[in-house]
């Protein structure tokens, strides 16, 4: 006599294919997309069917399951974190706090600026006497990426220097200025006040925009950063930090899904 089967669905003390996969194969690749506010999860199974989505360097199908913990995702080439507990905050830093996680002079950091848990550190680096926009983060693939000097990330600045530069010397900035470890790449440069100058890099040497306008004959009364390639925020006080948006986050991560070539010279 042929053994009964018995219906399917679950029952008390079953667990779903889902719940199952989830449990010991990871989550559903589309569920993972949506908590981290790529778009709803009907929305992203969209993306991964038209092969928008890939994991660990393979384009994804639907059904994909996935472990936040471990696997790079990329959505149109750009790195999304999903890892459980990543946080991004922009702080404007104040003059005097300095961009380290401790001091041994006993300074204020800027760590110390944010909260402690979980703990994040900073995207690059301003110097203790320059102000204005810097990240902090845990997410240590889109700092990889934000920092490593291919992406040419673009950096604004605006600088109040000594004198009134002149349109040769915008021009010298534009072009790169020769400095002792060699020329800078072409900036963009623009004056807004006859003693203050807006200029944006896409290099990250130390201290290179008062190199560069030491360089011209101007050197820089006080120095602030105004943007970090796609986010600003001119309403943010000095000493105050706030969480990135879900929509920055992913501009920072499109900002970097490809090594740009070098920014046309305004």
């Amino acid at each position: 006599m042929a053994e009964s089967v018995p219906a399917s669905g679950p029952s008390s003390g079953q667990v779903s294919g889902e719940d199952a996969g989830d449990r010991h194969e990871g989550e559903r690749l589309q569920k993972v997309l949506a908590r981290v506010g790529v778009g709803s999860r009907r929305t992203c199974e969209d993306l991964i069917a038209a092969g928008r989505i890939t994991v660990d360097g393979q384009v994804a199908v639907l059904g994909r399951r996935v472990d936040p913990e471990t696997a790079l995702i990329e959505v149109d080439g750009a790195p999304i974190g999903v890892r459980p507990g990543l946080v991004h905050y922009l702080l404007n830093k104040p003059d005097g706090v300095v961009t380290t996680a401790d001091d041994p002079q006993g300074r204020p950091t800027v760590v110390g600026l944010v909260p402690a848990e979980p703990r994040v550190f900073p995207v690059g680096r301003l110097d203790a006497d320059t102000e204005g926009l810097l990240l902090l983060t845990n997410d240590g693939e889109l700092t990889h990426r934000l920092t490593h000097p291919s992406y040419g990330v673009e950096k604004e600045y605006v600088a109040e220097v000594r004198g009134a530069p002149t349109r040769a010397v915008l021009r010298q900035l534009r072009e790169g200025v020769e400095l002792e470890d060699g020329p800078t790449a072409p900036a963009r440069a623009a004056l807004l006040d006859p003693s203050v100058v807006r200029l944006t890099i896409h290099e990250g040497r130390n201290r290179q925009v008062r190199r560069m306008c030491e360089a011209v004959g101007h050197p820089v009364l006080r120095l602030v950063r105004t943007r970090i390639g796609p986010i600003a925020d001119r309403s943010l006080a000095p000493g105050s930090w706030r969480s990135l948006t879900t929509d920055e986050v992913r501009a920072l991560a499109v900002v970097v899904a490809t090594e740009p070539t070098a920014p046309p010279v305004a």
